[in-house]
């Protein structure tokens, strides 16, 4: 598919780079730069693979937000240094300078008061965090469904600062197909069967029987412990907060003094195996809320092996490790990398004159080598349906 880009000249002089940090001010003079909008669709040449990670080539991309009345009355640099607190003030006087920052399309001095409602334009030297270097495998794929393996750290669809590392970016850049609806939800970190409908009347169908109760959801989970034998029913509200962005279980009669403030919620967990150290659980939600699975392991005393967010001290471990030598457990070897996908540091970028995360390819507060949850979706069935995912290597537990 060809690429379509609308390019520009950047009108900064040198005095425009000041306060960057990064020493290389006069490179800004007369740069011709090439912003990218939505409409721009991921290609391979995209992608730089080091370290084991899929990293994106920065790219410039146009953040749009309307001035909220909160907003009105402060000064264009002021605003943006109050409420975007990731970068120095000193930027985003360089950036309303050179015309980074627009409003209302227009360029405006330091000094320019905001209104209500003004649109607000900020053209940003985008870097999106790394995500694991491994394949998106096509499972099945059929006039109007496909269904692929999710490796863990990727999420689904567009979303924070990931547009280009998401499934659906890289199979549009890896096997051009597009557009693509996922079907159902699954975390970040979570990895597994993704269930995509090729059309919107298909995506349409799936919701529908998923919202009517008539799908059947299947993961495996690897849990500190050795769980119980027989089927464990967990029903108990969890209320997400979306500030903190971990969820928990409420526990407690609705009807009693203090009324429930989550959402009701069940999960089926059956024992599969056990070494002693972990067991690998089958896990049937019922329900569909934010992190249940991991919430309601949690509660039963038994949480995912190497959950950070759910490994804490109200939880007894249960002859399980601790929280620490959980995350250092070797867990299990990638699947194989296309060889295309050679690991290679002689690929480049360029490096933006007042970026404040150049000249890294992470953005800066990016933490590192994040692995994935030992939380997999195996198997999606309905009406007439059945998908299916093969088990991850960490399924199988040593003795």
């Amino acid at each position: 598919m060809k690429r379509k880009r609308e390019e520009e000249k950047s009108k900064a002089n040198d005095s425009n780079s000041n306060g960057n940090g990064n020493g290389n001010g006069n490179s800004n003079n007369n740069m011709e730069i090439v912003w990218q909008t939505p409409a721009n669709p991921p290609v391979k040449e995209d992608y730089i693979f080091r370290d084991g990670r899929r990293n994106v080539k920065p790219y410039y991309f146009e953040f749009i937000s309307h001035v909220k009345n909160r907003w009105a009355g402060k000064t264009i640099v002021d605003l943006f240094a109050e409420e975007f607190k990731g970068r120095p003030y000193d930027y985003y006087v360089s950036a309303v300078k050179c015309g980074r920052i627009q409003v209302d399309e227009e360029m405006v001095p330091v000094s320019y008061t905001v209104k209500s409602s003004q649109k607000i334009s900020h053209f940003l030297h985008r870097h999106e965090p790394p995500v694991m270097a491994w394949d998106v495998s096509i499972l099945q794929k059929e006039p109007d469904v496909l269904t692929v393996c999710k490796p863990p750290s990727v999420p689904v669809h567009p979303c924070g600062q990931y547009r280009k590392n998401t499934v659906v970016g890289i199979l549009q850049a890896e096997h051009d197909l597009a557009p693509l609806f996922p079907v159902h939800r699954l975390d970040r970190l979570v990895s597994g069967l993704l269930i995509l409908a090729r059309n919107a009347s298909k995506a349409d169908l799936f919701r529908q029987q998923i919202e009517a109760g008539k799908v059947i959801k299947r993961y495996i989970a690897r849990v500190n412990g050795v769980f119980p034998e027989g089927e464990q029913v967990v029903d108990v509200n969890i209320n997400y907060n979306a500030s903190a962005g971990r969820s928990t279980a409420e526990s407690g009669d609705s009807l009693g003094d203090t009324p429930l403030k989550g959402k009701a919620a069940c999960t089926k967990f059956t024992r599969i195996s056990t070494n002693g150290t972990h067991s690998i659980v089958l896990c049937e939600p019922i329900t569909g809320r934010t992190h249940q699975i991991r919430v309601h392991l949690q509660y039963t005393g038994y949480p995912i092996a190497n959950d950070m967010l759910y490994l804490c001290e109200h939880v007894t471990h249960r002859e399980g490790m601790s929280a620490d030598r959980a995350a250092a457990y070797s867990h299990h070897s990638p699947p194989p990398v296309s060889s295309d996908k050679s690991e290679s540091s002689s690929e480049d970028f360029s490096i933006d004159p007042i970026c404040t995360n150049c000249p890294n390819l992470a953005p800066k507060g990016y933490e590192g080598h994040e692995e994935g949850l030992w939380l997999h979706c195996v198997r999606y069935s309905g009406p007439g349906w059945t998908y299916e995912c093969p088990y991850p290597d960490w399924a199988t537990l040593s003795l």
